[in-house]
């Protein structure tokens, strides 16, 4: 019989999965981020007094620690890549070639999403998730377990129908939002950012620290099943089927269709929708949906016959570079960026595009006057591509990067092995600003006022130095200055004042300690409550809090170890900016608490991070997506796909009035 401990973890396991499941496969908490962290915490203490009762499949297996390489791993059945169809005269060459060799039997097709990320396969031992492994070259790919076990939504047990070994294959991928936060705090830490969303995924699941994978939020769509070397089902689409069942998050866009015409119609139907996807889609791969014809139509050494990737045109257009200029950030890294001669692509005007950094100048081989190739995906910024050197007349100049600050000309250092370029100028009025204009940014102290002109004319006059220097501004020192009347001096003392009150996750967010973004910042208000708690932590007790890994723990430490640091946090506190988190910050209200929103549209009496936060403060969650677990979609002007996806769905939709109402009534 089992102990009572053993029944205790047993419990808290079925509860917390139970929880993760809700969370993030349905959308539909039943309780507070607090509550499922004691959760957690109480089987992490159970885990550790009893080691012998740890098993793979427990929640608290999915962040390990570090590792010193990658395993390799060989696929008993190849992981084969696909032929890529560039027009629509190749698919209907396909289906012609299927419609042969299928020789008047049944046939439909399986027309799905090609997610630009990476694949990998996930095997199942009895129910139990034991291996993760990279495509790699088809037969041999990278053992990844502990990377993937941090994916949230990669269930480490299966629920139902769960063969003696199965494996699930799929694709790896970065939401856009995700890979965006992620770009901005690397940024902000002067830092090399990541070129698109498809390497960062990359070069995340092949990392060696799963802590910071867990942190980056890598996601999954899976695709396929196997039990044992075979396909587990009759037909490709009922794999769908099972991997709902089992808690996979399958992608919803996919037609079962019977010929060419309807496979068109899929194609140029998602065509236009993928930029209002959350994540990179570069075309639709078709597959034969019997699983017997496609062991019948077999294989080249290279793809299967049964599937084609039908490829969406890229987006890219050349231009000329007219010019490269060098920002400074608030840690002194210098960043190149590409100043081109404006051209339309994909629907807006192009004038400026990332050249990340000084190796890439050089790997390119750019010079001033260069015809580029740029390319645009989604939101992020433009990215150049290569030289079209065939263009060049010999009018182009060669580009030297600068080896001192554009700004302050002191010296520009760059460390034996990194990629950036910095200012070693600690008072350089570039990384003062910049450190100014984040503090002073929508999701750290959110004032309101002061942009990037005013700030420079403040650090200019020698107004302001550090970020505690803006808590010394008066009306007067305001409206003194040129063009600056005393009611827009007095509104804009007034955000200052009120950014006091900001609370302690987003003091943390703006104060510029390395690695920490929005994600850690909360965990460790969640965690410390205090400031002087958390400066006062070891590194052994920040890597004890949930999430954090020793790469932030160590960074944290030493942030606070710095008597600098110190001084302005001090400053801070005496300026009245409040340092700590108050526990009783939730307003219970049982209309919101356990409740699922999502916010669509513009509001014309919220932000959006301000409705999210009041929904959030009576115990709701602000969900990105609609689906039937949705309880309210709060709808403001021009709200688009989310709002008639509700209302096929039949989820209430609250006008911008109706909220209001909600938040103030009882």
């Amino acid at each position: 019989m089992p102990s009572k401990v053993e029944k205790e973890i047993q419990t808290l396991r079925a509860g917390i999965e139970h929880h993760n499941d809700l969370y993030y496969q349905q959308a539909a908490p039943e309780i507070s981020d607090f509550e499922f962290d004691q959760l957690l915490e109480r089987l992490k203490s159970l885990e550790a007094e009893n080691p012998e009762l740890v098993t793979p499949d427990s929640p608290t297996q999915r962040i390990g620690g570090k590792a010193d390489s990658l395993k390799p791993f060989t696929h008993t059945v190849p992981l084969m890549s696909l032929d890529n169809s560039y027009d629509l005269d190749d698919l209907k060459a396909f289906t012609e070639r299927c419609e042969r060799l299928a020789d008047g039997r049944k046939l439909e097709y399986v027309a799905e999403l090609k997610i630009d990320g990476l694949s990998v396969a996930l095997h199942y031992e009895n129910g139990i998730l034991v291996t993760g492994a990279t495509r790699g070259d088809g037969t041999r790919g990278d053992d990844v377990t502990p990377n993937v076990k941090t994916i949230k939504k990669i269930p480490l047990r299966l629920k139902v129908d769960k063969p003696k070994h199965g494996e699930v294959r799929g694709e790896v991928f970065l939401s856009r939002t995700q890979f965006k936060r992620i770009n901005e705090e690397l940024e902000m830490q002067g830092e090399k950012t990541f070129a698109n969303p498809r390497n960062c995924a990359s070069g995340t699941l092949r990392m060696l620290d799963s802590a910071i994978v867990a942190s980056r939020k890598l996601d999954m769509f899976p695709y396929d099943v196997l039990k044992g070397n075979q396909k587990m089902f009759a037909s490709h689409w009922q794999n769908f089927e099972w991997l709902e069942k089992n808690g996979f998050h399958v992608n919803p866009h996919r037609a079962l269709c019977k010929d060419y015409d309807e496979l068109v119609s899929f194609i140029n139907e998602m065509e236009p929708k993928r930029d209002d996807l959350d994540y990179e889609i570069d075309g639709v791969v078709v597959k034969v949906n019997s699983t017997a014809l496609q062991q019948d139509f077999g294989a080249t050494s290279k793809a299967p016959r049964w599937a084609i990737a039908y490829k969406y045109p890229a987006r890219q257009v050349t231009t000329k570079l007219l010019d490269i200029q060098v920002q400074v950030g608030r840690t002194g890294a210098l960043t190149p960026v590409a100043y081109l001669d404006p051209v339309l692509l994909a629907g807006t005007t192009v004038a400026r595009a990332s050249l990340h950094n000084e190796d890439e100048i050089k790997r390119l081989d750019i010079k001033l006057g260069d015809t580029v190739l740029i390319e645009k995906s989604g939101e992020i910024i433009p990215q150049v591509l290569q030289v079209v050197a065939s263009k060049r007349d010999g009018t182009e100049r060669d580009y030297e990067f600068p080896t001192t600050c554009p700004v302050c000309e002191f010296p520009a250092i760059r460390p034996e092995g990194e990629a950036v370029r910095r200012c070693s100028n600690p008072d350089c009025p570039a990384k003062i600003m910049a450190r100014i204009g984040y503090f002073a940014s929508r999701k750290a102290m959110d004032i309101e006022g002061l942009g990037w002109v005013l700030i420079e004319t403040l650090v200019g006059n020698g107004m302001v130095k550090d970020v505690a220097d803006i808590y010394k501004l008066s009306v007067t020192d305001i409206s003194n200055l040129e063009r600056k009347a005393e009611k827009s001096a007095k509104k804009l003392i007034d955000q200052i004042e009120a950014s006091k009150d900001r609370g302690l996750e987003r003091l943390l967010y703006g104060i510029d300690i390395r690695h920490v973004g929005e994600r850690t910042a909360k965990i460790l208000a969640k965690h410390s409550r205090n400031i002087d708690k958390l400066a006062a932590a070891t590194v052994e007790e920040l890597e004890a809090i949930h999430e954090i890994g020793p790469t932030v723990a160590a960074s944290v430490y030493e942030w606070f170890q710095n008597p600098l640091h110190m001084n302005l946090v001090n400053r801070l506190k005496a300026a009245g900016v409040k340092t700590s988190t108050e526990v009783g910050e939730i307003i219970e209200d049982e209309r919101f608490t356990g409740k699922t929103f999502v916010l669509t549209g513009t509001l014309e009496g919220f932000t959006r991070d301000e409705a999210s936060k009041l929904i959030e403060q009576r115990g709701g969650r602000v969900s990105s997506s609609v689906s039937k677990k949705t309880d309210y979609v709060v709808a403001g002007s021009e709200a688009g796909s989310k709002l008639t996806k509700a209302e096929s769905l039949g989820v209430a939709v609250l006008g911008e009035a109706e909220f209001r109402s909600l938040l103030e009534t009882e």
